[in-house]
């Protein structure tokens, strides 16, 4: 008879297949289902054989091997000495002491049967050794006498150690195909639920048609502990290499120690999570934050709110920076360029390739630049994190990080809280203030790095450098292109002057910071310096009579101006007609003396008489101003009570003493005139 005949009668008992399987007998009768069984009669009720040819073909290798004669060789013993956890280790030691105690208390005992029972029930009432009980629980008669028969005349505590499987913590009863066909599923990158690719899993097996399909459990605990053992894959595999690399790969932790205060600034934007005043549109929006951070202290030194997208904030922001630390610094530390610009600047390749390198380096400042999304370079994102957290959320305007976490007045029909929401949305001058108040009470806090010591304590440790700040001009923001008027220069609902854009009518470039807006540098096309033109102040409109002394000094200043630059012109112009023209228009004018002068020809006035209309008394018409209604009353005169009382008292007022003088001026200038008709109609008829 042949194997494959043999294999097809066979059968293989319960325990045989579990030590094949190295498996507990339980497991093999749970996946019963998975082989051709029988059913057969043994001591104690019913149980099942297993057809030989249904296991697996590894499995029925391994069971024939065991009748293939092998030769005398003495083999070296399979290596048995799997690491095992202390909590096995102190399991086996207790019923190592116990079954020593057991053992010779029952040695002086006549009535053996007696003493086993009254020795375990006081054990199990935790009368005796009641530090073993909390270790071992309750114990049996039979388990003593297994224990007594494994371990024999031996002493050794490890014969006793639970029978677990410690070094295998992928056991499971899953075919490979079933792992690869859940694994597909469970590793996918659109990140199917551990549930869910359970579900598609078992109906794959059942399309397939899989005769024994496993339970949801098994799944589970495989999933679970695929998971804890391969972490690394389940992460890069599910989330990607950032998560990969922020998750699972060991963090590079930086020695700050070895940097000084204002020797590194880091530098990065950040998205307002409030909306502010656009000064250009007036309407609101949400602004941008380029800010500079000490790495030393972690003091925010400088920061430019940016409005509209351009890469010269990131300069007026270090512009900024320098000022207010009084140091140039040695290095700056920049977000990538292409993850920088990318999420706050459109359009730009490259930062060796916008102009900003360049100007660092006339400053003695290196540039370095992080490793593309690599957030646990950026130490400034700690500082944003605060700044949200602390000061942001405090804002009316606050609108949220997201569409998930936006206040509830912003959802639909949130009708209470749309209500007594009080709205205020700042400009960008109040926004500055406030954020500078924030940073004095973020700035008096310990230093991370320094505990001993607040970060204003360590700013105030730096060694102030003298610095020009008009070599840092270069640093500012240059953005608009403007035309020179009478006034100077329009610029955000405002006019900028100075004394030397007198008589120009040319566009200029003008270089700004939203930081200061008291002034902005003016510059001609080809980028020579013009001047720094101050924001103009109004004036009060009646100065000398509802003024304060300042109103009255400013007024007086400016009149003295527009004197001082009406003479300047006067100068000039006669300096630029000089003596030689002077004397050639003399001769001229000498000549032209001796001719006859021809008769003015003066042009006949002719005068139209406009067409009275016809007057009614009853339909007034409306006034502009009380004089109006004087002349309307005295043509026509009064016809009621309270035009003869508004007459009374509006010849006792200024006003029509005034009107009675200006009536005086205008008849003596008629007489006094040759030519009678050079008066006004309006002068001729008040005559």
């Amino acid at each position: 008879m042949n194997v494959s005949t043999m294999n097809k009668e066979k059968y293989i008992t319960i325990k045989e297949l579990a030590e094949l399987k190295g498996l507990s007998t339980r497991a093999v009768r749970l996946s019963k289902g998975r082989y051709i069984t029988r059913e057969i009669t043994v001591k104690g009720g019913k149980s099942f054989e297993i057809l030989l040819s249904s296991i697996e073909p590894e499995l029925q290798k391994k069971y024939y091997s065991k009748f293939v004669p092998t030769c005398n060789e003495k083999l070296l013993p399979a290596p048995t000495d799997f690491h095992k956890p202390d909590k096995a280790k102190i399991i086996a030691l207790a019923r190592l002491d116990l079954l020593k105690l057991w053992k010779q208390e029952r040695k002086n005992q006549q009535n053996k049967t007696q003493f086993d029972n009254d020795f375990l029930g006081a054990y199990n009432a935790q009368v005796l050794y009641p530090e073993i009980y909390a270790k071992l629980g309750n114990v049996s008669i039979g388990t003593l006498q297994r224990w007594k028969r494994i371990l024999g005349n031996s002493n050794n505590y490890e014969l006793l150690i639970p029978n677990y499987h410690y070094e295998d913590y992928s056991r499971t009863c899953l075919t490979e195909h079933e792992k690869q066909i859940f694994l597909k599923l469970l590793l996918h990158p659109n990140k199917f639920s551990i549930g869910k690719a359970i579900s598609l899993t078992q109906y794959v097996l059942k399309t397939q048609g899989a005769e024994y399909i496993p339970a949801a459990p098994t799944f589970r605990r495989f999933a679970n502990c695929y998971k804890a053992n391969y972490f690394d894959k389940w992460t890069l595999l599910r989330d990607g290499e950032k998560a990969l690399k922020e998750e699972v790969i060991p963090h590079i932790k930086r020695d700050i120690s070895k940097i000084e205060v204002g020797e590194v600034l880091v530098a990065d934007g950040k998205r307002l999570n409030f909306q502010v005043i656009n000064p250009f549109t007036g309407k609101p929006c949400r602004a941008t934050l380029i800010g500079f951070l000490d790495w030393k202290s972690t003091a925010l030194v400088g920061y430019e709110i940016m409005i509209e997208e351009n890469t010269q904030n990131i300069a007026s922001a270090l512009r900024n920076a320098i000022l207010n630390l009084g140091k140039i610094p040695k290095f700056v530390y920049l977000d990538n360029g292409r993850a920088f610009r990318g999420k706050y600047f459109m359009g730009s390749a490259n930062f060796n390739e916008i102009g900003l390198k360049g100007i660092y380096e006339k400053l003695g400042i290196t540039t370095v630049f992080a490793n593309p999304y690599n957030a646990r370079a950026k130490v400034i994102e700690r500082f944003f994190l605060e700044m949200q957290e602390s000061f942001e959320k405090l804002l009316p305007s606050y609108i949220g990080t997201n569409i998930e976490n936006k206040p509830a007045r912003l959802r639909r029909n949130e009708k209470f809280h749309s209500e007594i929401h009080q709205e205020f949305i700042p400009t960008i001058q109040q926004t500055i203030q406030m954020i500078n108040s924030w940073l004095e009470y973020k700035n008096s806090l310990p230093c991370p790095n320094d505990r001993t010591n607040s970060i204003k304590e360590m700013l105030d440790s730096i060694e102030k450098q003298e610095i020009n700040p008009r070599e840092l001009d270069d640093l500012m923001l240059a953005q608009e292109i403007k035309t020179i008027t009478s006034q100077g220069i329009r610029f955000l609902k405002s006019d900028y002057y100075n004394d030397a854009l007198y008589g120009l009518r040319q566009k200029v470039i003008i270089k700004y910071s939203l930081f200061d807006l008291s002034y902005i540098n003016v510059y001609t096309i080809t980028g020579k310096f013009l001047c720094r033109a101050e924001r103009i102040t109004l004036t009060h409109p009646l100065a000398h009579y509802t003024g304060e002394v300042k109103d009255i000094e400013d007024y007086k200043q400016k009149i003295q101006k527009q004197k001082q630059l009406k003479n300047k012109t006067i100068k000039a112009c006669k300096e630029f007609l000089n003596i030689e023209d002077l004397e050639i228009l003399e001769c001229e004018m000498d000549r032209t003396e001796d001719a006859p002068l021809p008769l003015p020809i003066i042009p006949k006035i002719e005068i139209k008489k406009e067409k009275q209309k016809k007057y009614n008394p009853a339909v007034k018409p409306l006034f502009k101003t009380s004089r109006e209604r004087y002349e309307y009353l005295m043509e026509h005169g009064c016809t009621c009570n309270d035009d003869r009382i508004w007459l009374t008292s509006y010849k006792k007022s200024k006003e029509f003493k005034e009107y009675e003088t200006d009536i005086a001026d205008c008849r003596q200038r008629a007489e006094a005139s040759a030519c009678p008709f050079i008066a006004s109609n309006q002068e001729r008829n008040k005559l």
